[in-house]
């Protein structure tokens, strides 16, 4: 009897035991579930994919439209052209008023020919030979003027002819002064200008008929095809819509309370509730500002606290076609990691 008690009495205390095991590994399990919950921060945002609007800077018609909405397209790529005839044109036109500007400042550099410089040169002789014989006409009839054999009025006359002369002469070495030295450098210097104005005029030509191809800027994905060709635009009129395909950020929001969890730089894994892909990517950017939160958070707990705004970048490892535009997200962060790095942080400052 004695030995059922005992036996009795073993099995009892082996039950108690395992019960007691039981519920501290619960416990424990417990204890390290909370402490995940605790350290893991939840947030919740949008995927921002950056647009850009194409257009023409120049206006005119459209000869060629490349792309349709969804195709993908290479930077660089000939997305759409207009009709360059009338740049053209002016490029030429332009391209004449520099050769003009050119060959007058190239004259005017050089001087006058040397047949023009010879030509000066003995038209003063003339004129010098006209003065002499001036002179003497007018020394004969002065002296024949008090023997009567002339009169006054032929006297002056001769005066008159000899001070004309005298004068061509004076005109004559000016000319020839002016033919010896070139142009005056003012002259040369206004010519500079006009001909750099017509090379500025060149160059807009030139950019005119540049910007009559539109390129791709960067990789993406047409959205929009506004125009088609034939079409009539006016200048900074949108021709594409395209969504780029880099860089992809998630635009997402953090209370105040965690605020002291995160900082730029720190590592995050953002799910979509369209796929099991988890990517990669990291806080570039915390607003200083404390704004509202916006209707497009997904969350109860938040939407009558002030929040930050928070700027994430996707891995571009990891980013793929099935993150689109306004996509809501949630965002997993490891509230260890900020710790970490703020340990290792404060080690390097001492």
């Amino acid at each position: 009897m004695s030995r059922i008690t005992s036996s009795r009495g073993v099995k009892l205390l082996i039950i108690i035991v395992a019960i007691f095991g039981l519920g501290v590994g619960v416990a424990f399990l417990w204890v390290q579930r909370t402490k995940t919950n605790t350290d893991l921060l939840l947030l919740y945002g949008n995927v921002d994919i950056r647009e850009v609007q194409l257009a023409f800077r120049q206006p005119g018609r459209v000869a060629e439209m490349s792309f349709d909405e969804g195709d993908a397209v290479k930077a660089g790529a000939r997305m759409a052209v207009l009709d360059a005839q009338p740049y053209r044109e002016a490029l030429a036109a332009a391209e004449a008023s520099v050769q003009m500007a050119q060959a007058e400042l190239a004259k005017l550099r050089h001087g006058l020919r040397p047949q023009e410089v010879t030509q000066a040169r003995e038209a003063l002789k003339q004129a010098q030979a006209i003065a002499a014989d001036a002179e003497r006409n007018y020394q004969r009839q002065s002296s024949l003027l008090a023997s009567g054999a002339t009169s006054q009025r032929t006297v002056d006359a001769a005066r008159a002819i000899r001070d004309q002369s005298v004068a061509g002469v004076g005109a004559a070495k000016a000319a020839l002064s002016q033919a010896s030295e070139g142009f005056r450098k003012e002259d040369i210097a206004a010519a500079e200008a006009r001909l750099a104005a017509a090379q500025a005029a060149k160059a807009q030509a030139v950019t005119a008929l540049t910007d009559a191809e539109l390129l791709a800027p960067s990789d993406g994905t047409v959205i929009a095809r506004v125009r088609e060709p034939g079409s009539m635009v006016a200048s900074q009129s949108t021709v594409y819509s395209l969504s780029l395909d880099k860089p992809v950020y998630v635009r997402a929001y953090v209370g105040e309370p965690d605020l002291g969890r995160i900082a730029p730089g720190t590592t995050v894994r953002v799910k979509s509730d369209t796929s099991d892909t988890v990517y990669r990517g990291q806080i570039g950017f915390i607003s200083p500002r404390a704004e509202f939160t916006p209707k497009t958070v997904e969350t109860t707990d938040l939407r009558t606290d002030l929040v930050y705004r928070l700027r994430i970048v996707i891995d571009e490892t990891d980013r793929d076609a099935a993150l689109r535009q306004g996509m809501p997200v949630t965002i997993e962060i490891d509230a260890t990691t900020r710790m970490t790095s703020d340990i290792g942080s404060a080690g390097r400052e001492s």
